[in-house]
């Protein structure tokens, strides 16, 4: 299964927002950091919006945070909310023509697999991906945090 630029964009939007600690990012900001499309990352970041994942503030000195904290993301359900197919065969499919389908153990496997591959997913929050916040800030260009005194 290969998950949709769209699912791969909101988890990036949210690590960045992660990483941001409540100041506010721009779309703008975080499409030069990942260099991708800010016309793709419109339409994900008024879904995040929309999702309450985030919380965007219009304006000259506008932008997105996360309105949730990290620890509150699950990645399973951010998931099964952005991905809209999980048919990965046929058969698993509303529109399913296959022939064998009756006798075929597949789409038994195929189900199986599907739902280990979310229940992993399930075991893990935003915070979790943000652990290796260190290595991760300097991959896209934001400093490290100060240490607290």
């Amino acid at each position: 299964m290969k998950l949709t630029l769209y699912s791969d964009y909101c988890l990036r939007v949210l690590l960045f927002l992660g990483m941001k600690d409540g100041e506010l990012a721009t779309i703008k900001e975080i499409a030069e950091r990942y260099d991708i499309s800010r016309n793709h990352l419109m339409k994900v970041v008024y879904e995040l919006n929309r999702m309450g994942y985030i919380e965007t503030l219009r304006g000259k000195n506008g932008g997105m945070r996360l309105l949730r904290q990290p620890a509150d993301i699950n990645v399973g359900e951010l998931i099964r909310r952005t991905e809209n197919d999980f048919a990965l065969v046929e058969c698993l499919g509303a529109d399913n023509e296959c022939r064998i389908t009756a006798a075929c153990r597949l789409r038994h496997v195929f189900r199986e697999a599907l739902d280990a591959f979310l229940e992993v997913l399930d075991r893990f929050t935003l915070a979790d991906l943000l652990e290796p916040e260190a290595k991760l800030r300097p991959l896209i260009g934001l400093p490290l945090p100060r240490p607290s005194a």
